[in-house]
């Protein structure tokens, strides 16, 4: 495996009392869905930038089909039109395994940063099973973005369930990177149905 150019294993240059959206994931591959939910956000929640956290491998996931990291940050690239996306493989050059454990030491690095959680839909459903997830919600504001086939989510999932008094109503979503965690939105709008998983099933 071709190793990872060294840029990408630093963290994303910041100005101070800049809002940063913080997008987690494998991104294998990465597709339009994700610049979809990706410029929601931007636009929404009126953030600086985006960081696409190319993630060495999900605890939670199968890794066995993994594309090579390098391959899969050069295909975020590829598909990323506004430069307020930036990718990065930081937590590969992180002590960190977890997604917390990552989100705190980004925090620790960029004291004077306003960041968000960005996850969409169907990842709200599941967020109860990510490690310390409770943990997560209490370091940073969270936005969820609407997906096909998750809105309902919005209402069934557990972490929503449990957060659900901590939930801000979607006007006031340019606001969010204001807000004291916990504190999260749901955004509704235009969605997009391509998920990576239907992609690989395509491939095979």
């Amino acid at each position: 495996m071709n190793a990872v150019d060294r840029q990408y294993l630093r963290m994303p240059f910041t100005q101070r009392g800049q809002r940063i959206g913080l997008f987690g994931g494998s991104f294998n591959p990465p597709h339009e869905g994700h610049v979809h939910v990706c410029e929601q956000a931007l636009r929404k929640l009126e953030l600086d930038q985006i960081w696409w956290l190319v993630t060495p491998g999900n605890p939670l996931k199968n890794n066995s089909n993994l594309a090579p990291l390098p391959d899969r940050l050069a295909a975020c690239e590829a598909i990323t039109p506004d430069p307020r996306m930036k990718i990065t493989a930081c937590e590969a050059a992180l002590p960190t395994r977890y997604t917390a454990d990552t989100i705190a030491h980004i925090i620790q690095r960029n004291v004077n940063v306003r960041f968000v959680w960005i996850m969409g839909a169907d990842n709200l459903g599941q967020f109860h099973l990510w490690e310390r997830w409770r943990d997560i919600a209490k370091l940073l504001p969270i936005a969820v973005i609407d997906r096909p086939g998750s809105t309902l989510a919005l209402h069934s999932a557990r972490a929503a369930q449990v957060l659900r008094h901590y939930r801000i109503d979607e006007s006031d979503a340019p606001l969010l990177a204001d807000f004291k965690a916990p504190a999260w939105t749901f955004l509704h709008g235009p969605r997009n149905s391509l998920s990576s998983t239907a992609i690989r099933a395509q491939k095979k």
